[in-house]
C-alpha cells in the first residue's frame, strides 16, 4: 500500500475515533473538569508512569540476556525512543524501531531481539489478565449485576484473549526448542523460491528463534513474568490515581477493570493510540462506575496526556542524541528491518 494512501487511512480513522470519543461531550464542561482534577494525585500519576518505563526496561534486558549483557542505559534509551515512535507513528512503529536500535548500539542481531519484543507483549497480556482475574474475583458485586451485559461480555473477551494468550505462548515454548530443525524446515521453500531468498528466510527463523532463548529456560521466563507484575501494578496505579484527581470514585483493584478495557483500546492501529484509549477509558469509566459522561472526558485526555507525552519529549531527546530524526525513524519501520540488522 502507499505511503500517502496509508497515512491518509489512518488520519481518518484517527478522526473517526476521536469524533466517536467526543460525540455527546459539552467541551465547556469538559474544560471544567479538568481544572478541578488533583494536582497532587495527577503528579503522582505522573510519577509512577515515569517509573513504568524503568520496569519495561529491567524486564527486557532481562530477556535480553541469553542473547548479550547490553547496558541498562542503553535498554532504557531504546525503550523511551521505541514507544515515543509509536506515539508519532502508527501502527506501533516502536515495536520495530526498539529492538533495531538496541541491536545498532549492542551488536546482536535485530531479529532476535524482535522476539524479545514479541515475548513482552504475550507476558503484558498475560499478566493484564491475570489482574483482571483478581479483580473478578474480588469485584463490587453491584458493577456485576447493575452493568451485567457489559460485564459478562468483558469476561467473555478475556477468557478468549486468556486461552489465545497461553496456547501463544506454548506455543513459542515448543518451537524455541527446536531453532535448527525450523531452520531446515524453512530452507525446503527451495524448491519453489531461489536459493539465496530460502537461505535467508532459514537464517531469519533461526535469529528470531535464538531471541526466544529464555523460553527455553522456565525459570528465567517465571522471573521474567514476576517483573511484568510491578510494570502492570505501577501502571494501574498511574490510572487509578488519575481516576481518583477527577472525583471519581474507584477503588484500586477497580483500575485492573479499566486497564483490561484499555488494552483493547490501544490495539487500534492510531499513532499514540489517539481516539482509540480515550473511547476505551470514557466507555469504562461510564459503563462501569456510573461516570458523568463529561468527567469520563476529561479524565481520558488528561490520563493519555500523562502517559504518551512525557515519553514522547523524553524519546525527542534520546533521538537527538542517537543523531537520528523522526524520518529516519520512520524508515526503519519498513517490513524487513528486523531481518536487515540479522
Amino acid at each position: 500500500m502507499r505511503a500517502h494512501i496509508r497515512t491518509g487511512l489512518v488520519l481518518a480513522l484517527s478522526v473517526g475515533m476521536l469524533a466517536w470519543f467526543l460525540r455527546g461531550a459539552n467541551l465547556h464542561e469538559v474544560w471544567g473538569e479538568i481544572q478541578n482534577g488533583r494536582v497532587g494525585l495527577l503528579a503522582l500519576a505522573v510519577g509512577v508512569t515515569g517509573m513504568t518505563y524503568v520496569f519495561r526496561a529491567l524486564r527486557w534486558q532481562y530477556l535480553l540476556r541469553p542473547l548479550g549483557s547490553p547496558p541498562f542505559s542503553a535498554v532504557f534509551k531504546a525503550t523511551v525512543i521505541g514507544f515515543a515512535a509509536s506515539t508519532l507513528l502508527p501502527a506501533r512503529a516502536g515495536e520495530v524501531v526498539r529492538p533495531y536500535l538496541l541491536a545498532r548500539r549492542s551488536g546482536f542481531s535485530a531479529t532476535s531481539a524482535f522476539a524479545t519484543i514479541v515475548l513482552e507483549r504475550l507476558l503484558d497480556l498475560i499478566t493484564v489478565l491475570l489482574l483482571f482475574g483478581f479483580y473478578l474475583a474480588f469485584s463490587e458485586p453491584a458493577i456485576a449485576v447493575e452493568h451485567s451485559a457489559a460485564f459478562v461480555a468483558l469476561k467473555s473477551g478475556g477468557m478468549l484473549a486468556a486461552i489465545a494468550s497461553v496456547a501463544g505462548l506454548a506455543f513459542m515454548m515448543v518451537v524455541a526448542g527446536h531453532p535448527e530443525k525450523l531452520a531446515a524446515w524453512a530452507l525446503r521453500v527451495e524448491r519453489v523460491l531461489p536459493s539465496k531468498v530460502a537461505k535467508a528466510m532459514a537464517q531469519l527463523v533461526r535469529t528470531f528463534l535464538e531471541g526466544l532463548a529464555v523460553v527455553r529456560q522456565p525459570g528465567r521466563l517465571a522471573v521474567a513474568g514476576l517483573l511484568s507484575l510491578p510494570l502492570w501494578l505501577s501502571i494501574a496505579l498511574g490510572i487509578w490515581s488519575t481516576s481518583r484527581a477527577f472525583h471519581i470514585d474507584m477503588s484500586y483493584p477497580g483500575a485492573f477493570l479499566i486497564m483490561a478495557v484499555l488494552v483493547v483500546g490501544v490495539a487500534v492501529p492510531t499513532p499514540g493510540a489517539v481516539g482509540g484509549f480515550h473511547k476505551a477509558y470514557q466507555i469504562g469509566a461510564v459503563a462501569f462506575f456510573g461516570v458523568a459522561n463529561d468527567r469520563a472526558v476529561g479524565a481520558a485526555v488528561v490520563l493519555h496526556a500523562i502517559s504518551f507525552v512525557p515519553v514522547t519529549i523524553a524519546g525527542a531527546i534520546f533521538l537527538a542524541q542517537e543523531g537520528l530524526s523522526l524520518s529516519r525513524v520512520r524508515g526503519l519501520t519498513a517490513p524487513a528491518s528486523p531481518g536487515d540488522a540479522a
